[in-house]
């Protein structure tokens, strides 16, 4: 299992989300909490 990797491309996945939408911002927010 290379969960690492998994939950990498997870984040880079909601990363660009946020980014697409302009919610980068509150994205590091969350992740900063």
């Amino acid at each position: 299992w290379k969960r690492k990797g998994y939950w990498t491309s997870l984040k880079a996945i909601s990363l660009g989300k946020s980014l697409s939408t302009g919610n980068s911002k509150s994205f590091f927010v969350q992740q900063n909490k």
